[in-house]
């Protein structure tokens, strides 16, 4: 029977290591052609959207579709997981908590293969929920000790940086500007819904990786075109959904100082196909837009930890 697990369910048993491993192996099935994915498709009206992201994992023996909906009443996320063999639904995930852990993870990987490997500073432009999965997973990568965050509202980002300095054993500060961010930061992450750049590029030093994770429309964006000028490798997760969705790289794209070539997938980077860091002063670049597989892969685990565990309802279909 097809079992069906909630927040707390996936709250209980998903760990950023479970998460960081079940991304970067699907990456590296996408790059090896053992997975598909399909861009995210979006129908809107007037009163809210509807969204989904579908693909597959050959090798893990899955497929399916997350469909999450956004409205005035908020945003509602479900995994739908089928066995790829018969057809047969497999799992029905509540999935808000799974894709602020997976997306967490996209940029924990990409760090792993991106930063210097002695980063030990980050700066964070956002402090919202899906900041929180951000900063633990460069934590478990990377030896962060010091974290400064950046927001609009100064008693939300003071409260986000006392809570999670809690959760996570590391000194994570509240920062006065966008300025004080980026300044000595050696991984700067921005997961904002922002419309207008976060930062100027001239200002980022050698060195630096850049995690952009909240453009993921074409409306949107965080950094500007001198950032992306000045990185010496842009990542993406995938290419086809980065032409369609990266609003951070549209400029460089219509303008052509960026082509789709250019752009180095981070499976491809994760298998060895393509250069990831070749010098610590080097500025790089991850664009991370999101991609069903990696909430495949997350949802393949967590049926597992629940059959194991006894966990979810059985649902009658």
């Amino acid at each position: 029977m097809a079992l069906y697990l909630t927040e707390r369910d996936v709250e209980e048993m998903l760990t950023m290591e479970t998460a960081l491993e079940a991304v970067e192996a699907a990456h590296l099935a996408h790059a090896n052609g053992r997975a598909v994915d399909i861009p995210r498709q979006r129908t809107r009206i007037p009163t809210a959207a509807l969204h989904i992201l579908q693909g597959a994992l050959l090798d893990e023996g899955v497929f399916g579709y997350k469909a999450y909906t956004t409205s005035r009443a908020g945003a509602r996320f479900l995994v739908h997981l089928f066995d790829a063999a018969t057809g047969g639904l497999l799992a029905v995930i509540e999935a808000d908590r799974l894709g602020m852990m997976r997306t967490g993870a996209a940029g924990g990987v990409a760090a792993k293969w991106l930063a210097r490997e002695n980063a030990a500073e980050a700066g964070v432009f956002g402090a919202g929920w899906q900041a929180q999965g951000q900063i633990e997973a460069l934590c478990r990568v990377r030896p962060i000790r010091r974290v400064k965050v950046f927001s609009r509202d100064e008693r939300k980002r003071r409260e986000f940086c006392e809570a999670q300095s809690r959760r996570l054993g590391v000194e994570v500060v509240p920062a006065a500007s966008a300025e004080q961010v980026v300044r000595d930061s050696d991984v700067i992450v921005t997961i904002t819904s922002a419309t207008t750049p976060l930062f100027v590029g001239d200002s980022v030093e050698s060195g630096t990786h850049v995690n952009a994770a909240g453009s993921n429309a074409l409306i949107r964006r965080e950094i500007d075109e001198k950032t992306v000028q000045r990185a010496a490798r842009v990542c993406v997760d995938s290419r086809t959904t980065a032409l369609r969705e990266a609003g951070d790289l549209l400029p460089a794209l219509e303008k052509g100082r960026l082509a789709e070539g250019q752009m180095v997938e981070l499976g491809e980077v994760v298998a060895g196909m393509r250069p990831g860091r070749l010098a610590a002063e080097e500025i790089t670049l991850f664009e991370s837009q999101g991609m069903a597989i990696q909430d495949l892969a997350v949802a393949k685990r967590l049926l597992a930890l629940a059959r194991e565990q006894g966990r979810g309802v059985e649902l009658p279909y």
